[in-house]
């Protein structure tokens, strides 16, 4: 699977960190997205700075629609995470397409898996090639909360 579907015209994907709009991610994040409400903006600026960042903007205005982050070595590992869509945007395929562009990205270190969890965006993901683990009996996982 390496076809990357076309993002929605007037629309441009950017792995340039200094572009991301943190303030706009953070109360994305913080105040909408399931997994990571109530976020502190240090622990939001700590996360960008320890990952490879991602961005969908407006080609005119430049805004900022979308947002994703890795935590990765580049060598044999990543994890996908923090993937959020502006609400007024959602709809025209832009988180298919940005997921695939990042896909594409990480397929460049010769990773070996990229993992994900999600709650309820199965379907959108299984588009670019995601699936459940083949052997989740394998994996454990260790929470400090």
């Amino acid at each position: 699977m390496s076809s990357v579907p076309n993002l929605a015209e007037g629309y441009e994907i950017s792995a340039d960190a200094g572009r991301i709009d943190v303030a706009r991610v953070h109360r994305w994040l913080s105040e909408d997205a399931y997994w990571a409400l109530g976020r502190s903006r240090d622990q939001q600026d700590r996360a960008v700075a320890g990952s490879l960042n991602f961005g969908v903007y407006e080609t005119v205005s430049g805004d900022q629609v979308a947002y994703a982050r890795v935590i990765t070595d580049r060598a044999t590992f990543a994890w996908l995470c923090d993937v959020y869509v502006d609400p007024p945007v959602r709809g025209k395929g832009i988180g298919t397409a940005f997921v695939a562009a990042v896909r594409e990205r990480l397929r460049e270190y010769g990773l070996r898996r990229v993992l994900l969890a999600t709650q309820d965006a199965h379907g959108m993901y299984e588009k670019v090639g995601f699936a459940p683990l083949e052997r989740p009996q394998e994996w454990m996982a260790l929470y400090f909360e």
